[in-house]
């Protein structure tokens, strides 16, 4: 339960049909086996304590009154428990039978949930036995106890009040207006449907999307189990396929046919926030249900759940290049539009050698290409200062030459120089003011010379730079357009290396990787032995840390000390927890501290679904205070 984690299971148990009183003892053995693996929400099937293939069975006083019995031995055996289990069986009311899921918990039944959608189509004729059931909940009456019975129930843990589960049943899932909806509208975070739904060739597809996209479009988790081994197979095979899916995403799916249970830890603080940012999601109905309080204590949650260390790039190499390629195409066509709009008959780019501008030129020639204009008309111009390697430096030159862009060279050692003796910097004091001095000069140049040639500067600086303020005001921060102001770091590097791998040019392939190889730097301090001697990731710290950090605070809304503890798991064993800690507190720092800089962006491309443009996703003031999630760090 700590920072939003609870475990849940889906549970396909093996059945014997009409047999309840096995059944029952198969679902407490795999609910303790569920509970002793920390699950908190745990799902068994539609009637999986008579088997949903009983077929007129279901008709039978016997087998109604022992399910009726063995409901209450399953209920026993949760006691002491704070899980929540839910159970599927047929229960009689008002001399009609329903298909209803029994939740579960501390030695009681909280609510009985009708199935609202009973099917009599295709291979399906449960109409024959069961009746739809009712919204809004009325009593049922089991030993003595009054019971709550109908589909407009929420159940509400005490110790998190975001955490609020509505049920629905199999057919309830494939209706139009599934019981799903209202009960998220009303509140519901977790979904939980218990299923019977049998295999035939195709379904297994088409059966993930619907619960994906349930989970998506209700931003909710969807905890989905469907009966398997046991069921008859007199017409019909059911293959337990359980999924367990978080807005849109599949967290755990079983193999079919096997029996198998899957877990997940579902993120509720994350769903929380998710709907808090989307103003379209709104809140209503909760008047129609009733809502029906359980204990769950706040307790670590030990994840099995993993977080991707770079979150803005695909682990799979076909997603990858498709996105990649995406991305190109979003930026281009930005800068496509903007030559359009303003008539620039140039583009200016200074060209260091290094990732950044690589990029800003690639797309630049890709905007030029659909516009129709000579390359020639890319003006990139290298400024050589006191920091330059002969590397970045050659790289820059031949990089600009094998794209057929103009190159102008534009020594800047000598006017940074005499600026320097104005304003009495001493040149071997290397601090801020002798490198920034040098990075508002390079911008200086660039724009005037987009002025004499009628065209227009194109920024360089990338998204994780803009969150750490890793840039010079008015220098490198500022420009025309800035191509590269949605994309991270830990993405530029892959746009490169899909660049180089996809262009057909061996040349220009081999220019790019060695550009991929050189460490980054802004190069403004003098190289060593002709060898950079600046390291931007020895400074800031490595950007794979930062865009991690970047993309849980501001995609996810995750408080400090919840983004450290799953760093510590996706970094495990290549960065120290103290190496994590001492840069994710450098982050914060400077995320808050640099928020200036990017409340004046030049304008540029939205290209995923974090962005800090003050016109978009961000608006943060310039002045806001950080120290209590420093605060937070400091406890840990």
């Amino acid at each position: 339960m700590k920072h939003g984690f609870v475990k849940v299971a889906a549970v396909t148990p093996k059945i014997k049909v009409a047999d309840p009183a096995y059944n029952a003892r198969q679902i407490c053995a795999c609910m303790q086996s569920a509970m002793e693996k920390g699950a908190k929400i745990i799902v068994f099937p539609e009637l999986c304590l008579t088997g949903y293939t009983c077929g007129d069975l279901f008709l039978q006083e016997l087998l109604l009154r022992e399910a009726k019995e063995q409901l209450k031995v399953v209920a026993d055996e949760t006691e002491g428990s704070d899980a929540l289990v839910f159970v599927g069986l047929p229960l009689e009311k008002d001399h009609k039978l329903y298909n209803v899921a029994a939740a579960i918990h501390d030695g009681a039944v909280l609510a009985l949930i009708p199935k609202r959608f009973i099917p009599a189509y295709a291979e399906f004729y449960e109409a024959r036995h069961f009746e739809p059931g009712n919204k809004i909940a009325e009593t049922y009456m089991l030993d003595e106890k009054e019971i709550p019975f109908g589909t407009n129930i929420l159940l509400e843990a005490d110790s998190m009040k975001e955490l609020v589960v509505g049920c629905e049943i199999c057919e309830d899932l494939w209706a139009p207006e599934a019981p799903a909806i209202s009960h998220a509208l009303a509140g519901a975070s977790v979904l939980v449907n218990l299923s019977a739904s049998n295999e035939t060739i195709g379904k297994d597809n088409y059966r993930e999307m619907l619960v994906k996209s349930s989970s998506a479009r209700l931003i909710a988790a969807y905890v989905y189990t469907s009966a398997g081994e046991g069921e008859s197979t007199q017409d019909l095979v059911f293959g337990g396929h359980n999924i367990i899916a978080e807005n849109g995403t599949i967290l755990a799916q079983a193999k079919r046919f096997i029996g198998e249970t899957v877990y997940a830890d579902i993120d509720i603080h994350r769903l929380n926030h998710e709907r808090r940012r989307m103003t379209t999601y709104r809140t209503e109905g909760k008047e129609n249900y009733l809502v029906v309080p359980f204990h769950m204590e706040e307790e670590d949650t030990e994840l099995e759940r993993t977080f991707a260390p770079q979150p803005f790039v695909p682990s799979v190499k076909e997603e990858r290049d498709k996105r990649c390629n995406e991305i190109l195409s979003i930026q281009s066509y930005g800068l496509k539009k903007r030559f359009e709009h303003t008539g620039s008959k140039s583009a200016v780019i200074g060209i260091s050698g290094g990732l950044d501008s690589t990029l800003a030129l690639l797309v630049t020639v890709r905007a030029f290409d659909m516009l129709g204009i000579d390359r020639k008309n890319i003006i990139s111009v290298t400024m050589p200062c006191f920091g330059t390697t002969d590397r970045t430096y050659d790289n820059a030159c031949r990089l600009t030459k094998e794209l057929g862009t103009e190159l102008r060279e534009v020594d800047i050692k000598e006017s940074v120089s005499q600026h320097f003796n104005d304003i009495d910097q001493d040149m071997d004091n290397h601090d801020v003011t002798y490198e920034n001095g040098q990075a508002r000069e390079r911008t200086q140049v660039l724009m005037d010379i987009a002025n004499s040639t009628g065209g227009m500067v194109i920024g360089t600086g990338d998204m994780s730079e803009l969150a750490l303020g890793w840039a010079t005001y008015n220098g490198d921060h500022m420009s025309m357009y800035g191509v590269n102001c949605g994309v991270p770091k830990t993405l530029v590097r892959h746009l490169v290396r899909y660049y180089a791998d996809t262009c057909g040019n061996d040349n220009l392939s081999e220019i790019l990787l060695d550009i991929l190889d050189t460490p980054v730097s802004p190069e403004l301090l003098p190289p060593v032995d002709g060898v950079i001697s600046q390291k931007t990731e020895d400074l800031v710290g490595p950007y794979e840390l930062h865009d991690f950090f970047l993309y849980y605070m501001l995609r996810c809304g995750f408080e400090p000390a919840k983004i450290y503890r799953i760093a510590k798991l996706s970094f495990a064993g290549q960065y120290t927890d103290e190496v994590i800690l001492k840069w994710l507190k450098t982050f914060y720092r400077r995320f808050f501290t640099q928020q200036f800089k990017r409340s004046c962006l030049p304008d540029g491309p939205k290209v995923g679904s974090v962005a800090l443009s003050p016109r978009g996703d961000w608006r943060m003031p310039s002045d806001a205070c950080g120290d209590m999630w420093l605060r937070q760090l400091e406890e840990l």
